[in-house]
């Protein structure tokens, strides 16, 4: 080619695309990739628990060993570990309820999704209002939900369903528009080449496996898990990482969390996460909080209706965490046959309905810098400010911002007064007859007040 047709090619196509990026596999050269925009505008996606311990689907209530004793997808750990004091309670269900010769694997059979349906669980997420999902393709118990080479035979299309799980969620998800992600638990308890070796099971196993996931399926989340057992280094994350951001089909895209090692977490990662209100929170970082709706991720017929969220606590902890920069990952954990309990439809459809009026308030926004807090929330998108109530205000009072242009309630078609002199305003929220009140939280709009 003559150097003037490439001068012009090059000055056609701009430097961004000649110039991409090579990652080296090093933390200093991964933790300067761009964050892609989607994620911290979405501010809003569902987790997915699903598996062979939705079979059993019980966890204690007890607490006895801290944080996260209540998380049915524990189950067959929980049962083969004496040293826990819930392990005698595990125990003394199992053997009642399956007998004391029936073992972890003789779940795999039962775990049959006949109820599954991919669009109907699509339509229920765009519904709701998410913007992304993620669902578990692989849990600590190695059992995978998409026909996996490394899996051997312990996967849903050779046993249980026969069915390729993730790949029709994820053909389902990404027909609505929505973006795709999935959970992938680096280690496995009961692993025998990962008990014999762990270099071994990572070369093997976990980074072929990985790379078999992430070509397949093209998610634009991986949320990785179970890094505690061993350094970033053993996992060989930062070499995983580099190709997938430099080679695979979703580097310019895809997002990934901070559980690549035990060396990891609030630290490297495209965003941190915090669990349950646990986890590494930096302000002016990308976070996500993820929790569920009852106290575990896997579903728990052992949850009745006051361990589960009530709407309106959810909509005020997507309000608490958007308020301070961050995504929320409510999770959701459907029966082993394939249905989402009916309590949890009707908590997304809430959450749906909600951000339907006020969505605005949600999605592509940032925190406000100078928010007071305490029952009265702020998020920004330019120069509006939205001002998000978790009751009613008899008044409202904000300071350190412009005149705006106007004042708002969204979703509410009635005038606003406010009153501003020496950088604040004074809102006095206008009267409305109950069937016009809204529920839950309300948003006013201050636009062009930055």
């Amino acid at each position: 080619m003559k150097k003037h047709v490439l001068y012009l090619l090059l000055l056609l196509c701009g430097p961004a695309a000649i110039a991409q990026k090579t990652y080296q596999p090093q933390w200093s050269s991964l933790d300067t990739r761009p964050v892609p925009a989607w994620f911290s505008e979405a501010r809003f996606g569902l987790f997915i628990h699903w598996g062979l311990y939705s079979v059993p689907a019980w966890a204690t209530k007890s607490g006895a060993d801290g944080f996260g004793s209540g998380y049915a997808e524990w189950y067959w750990q929980r049962l083969h570990t004496p040293s826990l004091k819930i392990h005698k309670e595990f125990k003394a269900f199992h053997e009642k309820t399956y007998g004391p010769d029936f073992h972890y694997q003789d779940f795999a059979p039962m775990f049959r999704c006949e109820f599954f349906d991919a669009n109907q669980w699509a339509d229920l997420f765009q519904q709701s209002g998410a913007k992304y999902i993620v669902l578990t393709s692989k849990h600590h118990e190695g059992y995978t939900l998409w026909p996996s080479a490394q899996a051997w035979n312990w996967n849903a299309m050779d046993v249980g369903p026969h069915r390729d799980l993730a790949g029709e969620l994820g053909a389902a998800v990404k027909a609505k528009g929505l973006h795709m992600g999935y959970y992938y638990s680096l280690y496995e308890w009961y692993n025998p080449i990962y008990k014999e070796s762990p270099a071994k099971y990572v070369d093997q196993t976990m980074i072929p496996q990985m790379k078999d996931l992430v070509t397949r399926y093209e998610p634009e989340v991986l949320w990785t898990d179970g890094d505690w057992d061993q350094s970033s280094k053993t996992w060989k994350s930062e070499e995983f990482l580099a190709w997938l951001y430099n080679e695979s089909p979703v580097k310019d895209r895809i997002v990934v969390n901070d559980r690549w090692g035990n060396d990891t977490k609030g630290k490297h990662g495209t965003f941190l996460t915090s669990e349950y209100g646990k986890g590494s929170v930096e302000k002016g970082r990308p976070w996500e909080e993820c929790r569920g709706i009852g106290e575990s991720f896997g579903y728990n017929r052992n949850e009745n209706l006051e361990d589960y969220q009530s709407t309106e606590k959810l909509i005020y902890e997507l309000i608490s965490v958007v308020s301070r920069g961050g995504n929320f990952l409510l999770n959701i954990g459907p029966t082993a046959d394939g249905r989402i309990p009916v309590i949890m439809q009707q908590r997304l459809t809430d959450l749906g309905a909600w951000l339907k009026t006020n969505g605005e308030a949600i999605y592509g926004t940032q925190a406000w810098e100078k928010a007071p807090g305490k029952e009265v929330f702020y998020t920004r998108k330019g120069k509006d400010l939205y001002v998000l109530c978790t009751q009613w205000p008899e008044k409202l009072e904000i300071d350190g911002i412009g005149k705006p242009a106007s004042v708002s309630l969204l979703g509410q078609a009635v005038k606003v007064a406010g009153k501003f002199s020496g950088g604040k305003l004074q809102v006095t929220p206008p009267v409305l007859s109950p069937g016009k009140a809204g529920a839950y939280a309300w948003v006013f709009k201050l636009e062009n007040a930055l």
